[in-house]
């Protein structure tokens, strides 16, 4: 087991600069982030960067190339990777790691991830997706505001047959309602206790975690922190875990429905405004007698929630970007009864069945419409651009919907007023180009590449032949 805590996770409190230019590093700061990593045996620089779908990306050198990768050398031909604009006649993107987000791997201690933002030639590049959420970050400060991001990690731990169709790892993991099964936890307690100990040597600090609603599957609850950060750790997590799952004869899938009658996997974000100046306070926490429509967040709060709901269409086209991620868009269907996931744009206090909820004691807002495929920058720069223009136009979201939505008939949806989410990849592309918001925050070039890439994938679903069809037509005419 690693060492609970690590030399090289980011520091508590230390504040995101986005960059606006090709950064300037001090070389005795370098000179001793390299001579501390070469002390606790690092031997490898991972030089990351996340593609579109928000899967690391890397060039890794070797420790005493350290400065030079630091400075943008490690170049990557874009051409060769989804959504990032490029064609082989392109001149070479290079990475400029962030040297507040550098840090050891605990599982492989000779290896360091090194996360950062791609630049062409000196500027940023428009259409990494780290560099978009970051300048939305730099907006929400420029407000006042810091985006605090806390995500949840769902996965599925799976083996495949011969014809490559996944089972839950362990065969004795039948029940029709595993979540929480004490038995399927211990069960599995082998790999979770080594993934709560590289979570927590990369300093996370892990608060919970238990076996899901799904066969197989496992959620991790962890700190909360900073929105590029917090996407930072998502992108890590998937590697970890499917790094860790390989070691054990298994595979980590992130897919958000595996199985048609068994819950899906969601990311939900758990979301918060504090004060750019430095505070700790969430602003989120309502003042005494403030609290409007007595939810346990202020008016800040309201109004960043009124912002998601206003571009919930547009928003779910990244936050759910696959065309499997609208199998879990539904009322029913799960082996428990339930999906667990969100079919209607509303939002509630500590009800599960909106696309928002506000927890108990707790001043946030969570989404519950985000899956684990979601490029984290990408949905986090989205949300937090559809929040803050909740903020500045003073939207008000009305009062919350205190009813089940899974049992609520068309009609009793129309009397609420309730409109519901895009019921396909297909549906969700077109509301994420007619929004004007979704263009502001990937600019032109990363904007037209999604919608063209999107939909090409939805294509590319409906000219394949399923099983699905050949049970249903292959005898039946």
């Amino acid at each position: 087991m690693p060492k609970r805590h690590h030399p090289f996770h980011r520091r508590a409190g230390r504040e995101y600069s986005p960059p606006v230019a090709t950064p300037q590093h001090d070389l005795a700061v370098l000179d001793g982030i390299r001579d501390r990593l070469a002390s606790a045996g690092v031997r490898y620089c991972m030089a990351t960067y996340a593609d579109g779908h928000g899967v690391a990306k890397c060039k890794t050198v070797p420790l005493g190339h350290f400065q030079s990768m630091m400075h943008g050398s490690e170049l990557f031909t874009g051409a060769a990777l989804d959504m990032l604009g490029q064609s082989p006649a392109d001149d070479e993107l290079a990475v400029w790691p962030d040297p507040d987000a550098l840090v050891q791997l605990p599982w492989r201690p000779e290896v360091a991830f090194a996360p950062g933002n791609l630049y062409l030639h000196d500027d940023p590049y428009p259409m990494c997706p780290r560099t978009v959420l970051s300048r939305q970050a730099e907006r929400a400060r420029e407000l006042g505001y810091v985006f605090n991001l806390g995500i949840e990690t769902e996965f599925f731990f799976v083996r495949t047959d011969e014809l490559g169709r996944p089972r839950p790892w362990n065969p004795t993991d039948t029940l029709e309602k595993p979540c929480y099964d004490a038995v399927g936890m211990l069960e599995s307690l082998h790999f979770l206790d080594e993934m709560v100990g590289y979570m927590n040597a990369l300093g996370w600090d892990v608060h919970s975690f238990d076996h899901e609603d799904g066969n197989g599957q496992y959620e991790f609850d962890f700190s909360y922190t900073e929105a590029v950060r917090m996407a930072d750790r998502f992108m890590l997590f998937r590697l970890m875990a499917k790094e860790v799952a390989r070691a054990h004869d298994c595979e980590a899938t992130f897919m958000p429905k595996p199985w048609s009658n068994r819950t899906g996997g969601g990311a939900h974000f758990n979301m918060s405004l504090a004060g750019a100046d430095g505070g700790a306070r969430n602003l989120f926490e309502p003042d005494r007698g403030a609290d409007r429509y007595d939810c346990g967040i202020s008016e800040l709060g309201y109004r960043f929630l009124a912002g998601v709901l206003a571009h919930a269409p547009a928003i779910v086209a990244v936050t759910c970007p696959t065309v499997n991620s609208y199998k879990r868009l539904i009322r029913r269907g799960a082996m428990s009864g339930s999906t667990w996931a969100p079919v209607f744009i509303s939002y509630g206090r500590n009800n599960r069945t909106h696309m928002l909820r506000v927890p108990t004691k707790s001043p946030r807002v969570e989404s519950r419409a985000v899956d684990a495929a979601v490029n984290p920058y990408l949905g986090a720069a989205l949300m937090l651009a559809a929040g803050l223009d909740g903020v500045e136009r003073e939207l008000d979201p009305g009062p919350p919907i205190d009813r089940d939505m899974y049992v609520q008939s068309d009609e009793q949806i129309a009397e609420l007023g309730v409109k519901q989410l895009p019921r396909t990849l297909s549906e969700a592309i077109d509301a994420f180009e007619a929004d004007p918001l979704t263009l502001d925050v990937f600019g032109p070039d990363l904007h037209r590449a999604y919608i063209d890439f999107k939909r090409a994938e939805w294509d590319d679903y409906h000219n394949m032949v399923s099983a699905w069809e050949w049970e249903r037509y292959l005898t039946f005419y």
